[in-house]
């Protein structure tokens, strides 16, 4: 197996900035469609808190330890697309110095905890703590963008609101409102 080629400095610079001013990234495991996620950015890469009941789901993503993804940010200014890049994954292991060192940067960004004070003894017993580390170039940034909006279609569904409209809606929309007859018709303009 060849290994991915390096990010140049210049998308290593465009990754971190986009990731660091982005509240969430969208990421894409091998399952599933892409899901935003809460994170922070920390010694550079990705680090990111879930699974556990009080905490965002990762299950069905299929993040697992050594496995890929691909992680998209988007523009502060525009909100478009800003760039997508593979990681490869990495499960912290709880008490771990890079555990540590992870945790304390997510107890600061996780807000309305219900247990602020004990959140990183739950998550060391109920959550796992990933670090996605960047594995190559980046597979979309400005200059090289797909075609199309990428924009996903909505699922079948048997629910609709496309009915003909009730035939007393528009009287009841559109009727006028009678003056006062105490004025003898007049609202008091000349």
């Amino acid at each position: 197996m060849t290994a991915s080629p390096e990010p140049s400095p210049t998308d290593r610079a465009l990754i971190e900035e986009a990731a660091r001013k982005s509240a969430l990234l969208w990421v894409r495991g091998p399952q599933g469609p892409s899901r935003p996620l809460w994170h922070v950015w920390h010694e550079g890469a990705v680090c990111l808190v879930g699974e556990g009941p009080l905490e965002q789901p990762l299950e069905d993503l299929g993040l697992a330890d050594g496995g890929s993804a691909t992680v998209t940010a988007r523009s502060k200014d525009k909100g478009g697309r800003l760039v997508a890049w593979p990681v490869r994954v990495v499960r912290l292991s709880p008490g771990g110095p890079d555990w540590e060192a992870a945790v304390g940067e997510l107890k600061g960004k996780r807000l309305n905890a219900p247990d602020a004070d004990n959140v990183t003894d739950r998550w060391a017993r109920e959550c796992r703590v990933l670090r996605l580390e960047t594995a190559g170039p980046p597979v979309q940034r400005p200059g090289a963008m797909p075609e199309g909006s990428q924009a996903a279609a909505p699922l079948p569904t048997p629910a609709t609101t496309r009915r003909p409209a009730p035939p007393g809606l528009p009287r009841l929309l559109f009727r006028r409102r009678r003056r006062d007859t105490g004025t003898g018709g007049r609202t008091g303009r000349a």
